[in-house]
């Protein structure tokens, strides 16, 4: 007795190669473009605050602050308020993370056959992007606070401005990867990001701090971020010698000043280790 065997489908399995994985992490970041670009609401509000800080703080205390100095405070605070607007920003797109989780999303993203390090890398480059692109608004402006429209100052900030993007981005999605309800991942970041905001000398020189506002300030990653921001916009003016070691001294560790490159370094060097830090904390949550 003969028995004949039924023929056997082929089973296609879905590739999961890095050219996957990099169209999965492209999706993540478009759908954070066409998030916000459909929230105009957010769009604006996310440029109340930094504007207030600039035009009102600004104008309010210039009389006060400018006082022995050629240069008008609203000057100085623009590279911090630049970086400022970029803050809040990032750090909302990666609280999305956590609005994703209830409304199901998440869910979808993490069944289909993608790692989650190219869903995190997604979140977090399309946080910085919508961050840097809402900036623009503030790289405009700087013609009002007395700095030249200068082509290759403009390319250094966009540049600047989404790494501090990418940075802050990867440092929220660190902080809510694990927290499941909306409602207590914002006072989580806000509780880190506003005293990081304060002590990144986004609002004022560095030179002549106390010792213990100068240690703080050197351990805060949002410094490293400000400062090369600081240093492109001096560059396009002119100042004396003494209203440059007051309002511009630049960073140092030790006796030792650090170079913008290497500022710039260190962001890229915390924003790796915050995005790797996120990704295996995700890989043990869900």
């Amino acid at each position: 007795m003969s028995t004949t065997q039924a023929p056997v489908a082929a089973v296609r399995l879905p590739t999961t190669g890095l050219r996957h994985q990099l169209r999965a992490t492209s999706v993540v970041w478009r759908r954070e473009l066409v998030r916000f670009m459909r929230d105009r609401t957010r769009a604006l509000t996310g440029l109340v605050q930094p504007l207030l800080f600039l035009f009102v703080l600004g104008t309010g205390l210039s009389s006060l602050v400018s006082r022995g100095t050629d240069i008008d405070f609203r000057t100085f605070l623009y590279p911090g308020i630049v970086a400022i607007s970029v803050l809040f920003t990032a750090t909302f797109a990666g609280i999305s993370l956590v609005w994703d989780r209830e409304w199901g999303f998440l869910r979808e993203m993490m069944v289909a056959p993608v790692s989650r390090a190219s869903i995190l890398v997604g979140k977090a480059l399309g946080g910085a992007t919508v961050a840097t692109a809402q900036s623009m608004v503030m790289l405009a402006l700087c013609g009002v606070v007395d700095i030249p429209y200068d082509p290759v100052m403009l390319v250094e900030m966009v540049v600047l401005l989404f790494l501090a993007g990418l940075m802050l981005t990867a440092m929220s999605l660190a902080m809510v990867v694990r927290i499941r309800q909306f409602q207590a991942a914002f006072p989580l970041v806000q509780m880190v990001i506003t005293p990081m905001m304060f002590l990144s000398g986004a609002m004022f020189p560095l030179s002549g701090l106390p010792r213990w506002l100068d240690i703080l300030t050197t351990l805060n990653p949002l410094t490293y971020a400000v400062e090369p921001m600081r240093h492109v916009v001096f560059a396009q003016l002119s100042l004396s010698a003494s209203d440059q070691a007051t309002l511009d001294p630049g960073l140092t560790w030790g006796d030792w000043q650090v170079p913008v490159p290497v500022q710039v370094g260190v962001v890229v060097v915390v924003t790796i280790g915050l995005l790797a830090l996120a990704i295996a904390r995700f890989d043990r949550t869900e």
